[in-house]
């Protein structure tokens, strides 16, 4: 595939530790770093183009109960602070942040060795509302299982648990990662990165593949950055979900977020939520599909923000060659790992 590149853009990316970035973001760097998580944050996590959009509003939804016009309240992007984000005059992602009350839902791109360090240092502390004898659940034991785990290895720290009825979650920071696989990744966030304004032009299909592979576009490389967070999956609070599992069996993965929630929803809500958050619901809603952000900042002429939502589209883009250098490439990046990914459906 060799779609022509669009006009040029001026916009550079930048690095920190060695990570490129948007400009405006390592510009503001110091504030990203300094900031402040509060211990009843939920943070999403995810490389660009994995889902972002769909599992915020999946937690939104499991948020407000299923209250559909609740979640209406505003669109997307204002509803959970993307914390690196940076755009002077507006706000940055760290000013919204800290202007909403808890508990927090927030979202970031970064990868682990990035994030703000406020989220690591408070994670000894917990406490959690829907622990009582008739809501036991794995959830909850491995919850138990992570605040001891932790108190073992830093004995001058506190644990605390509250057990009440209003079930609301109260325990330290959780996180909430979504993987895809590399190779529809890598397409999407092409398409992405044809339509933004605010990213650097990606140049034809061919140069792009090679800028990918490299770990040359804004965050990084897709497999340390999938292994940064699989790796520290046991350490931390974080229920790690892959975006084929949400397109094969939506409610058994919405089921999941739920219960890592502290939530528990009837299944009539539950399906509800499967419906209004499925990819065609989402693609139409105008709260959800970024159709009311600036042609400067995304030109949804060039590429729609919610293209086509399927697995296995690379197909379409990757050549022979490049499909066999992919795989000898991804082999060799991914030795050692437990982390799988279904390519296809």
């Amino acid at each position: 595939m060799a779609l022509a590149p669009e006009l040029s853009r001026q916009t550079k990316l930048k690095e920190v530790a060695g990570i490129p970035l948007r400009d405006s973001t390592v510009d503001n760097w110091s504030q990203i770093q300094t900031f402040k998580a509060k211990p009843d944050d939920l943070l999403i996590c995810t490389y660009p183009k994995s889902g972002t959009t769909w599992i915020q509003e999946i937690v939104n939804m499991i948020e407000q109960n299923g209250d559909v016009e609740k979640c209406q309240r505003t669109i997307i992007q204002h509803r959970h602070p993307f914390i690196e984000w940076a755009r002077p005059p507006q706000p940055s992602g760290v000013d919204k942040a800290n202007a909403m009350p808890a508990p927090r839902i927030l979202r970031t791109h970064l990868p682990t060795q990035l994030l703000p360090p406020s989220f690591w240092t408070n994670n000894c502390k917990s406490s959690w509302s829907s622990l009582s004898p008739d809501k036991g659940s794995w959830s909850t034991l491995r919850k138990i299982y992570l605040v001891l785990k932790c108190v073992w290895s830093n004995p001058t720290s506190e644990a605390s648990f509250s057990v009440n009825s209003n079930n609301r979650r109260k325990f330290t920071n959780i996180y909430l990662y979504v993987a895809r696989n590399a190779k529809d990744c890598m397409v999407s966030y092409y398409h992405f990165y044809r339509m933004s304004q605010v990213l650097p032009n990606p140049g034809t299909w061919n140069e792009y593949f090679e800028t990918f592979i490299n770990g040359k576009v804004s965050c990084g490389s897709w497999f340390d950055h999938v292994k940064g967070w699989w790796e520290i999956r046991d350490r931390y609070q974080i229920l790690f979900l892959f975006y084929e599992d949400m397109k094969r069996d939506p409610k058994r993965e919405i089921q999941k977020v739920m219960q890592f929630m502290g939530k528990n929803l009837d299944e009539e809500v539950v399906d509800k939520i499967v419906l209004e958050t499925s990819f065609e619901k989402m693609k139409d809603n105008p709260l959800t599909n970024f159709s009311t952000i600036p042609k400067t900042i995304m030109d949804q002429s060039i590429s729609p923000f919610m293209r086509k939502g399927i697995v296995g589209d690379w197909k379409n883009h990757f050549t022979v060659a490049q499909n066999e250098r992919f795989d000898e490439i991804y082999e060799q990046k991914m030795d050692g790992t437990s982390l799988n990914f279904c390519m296809e459906l």
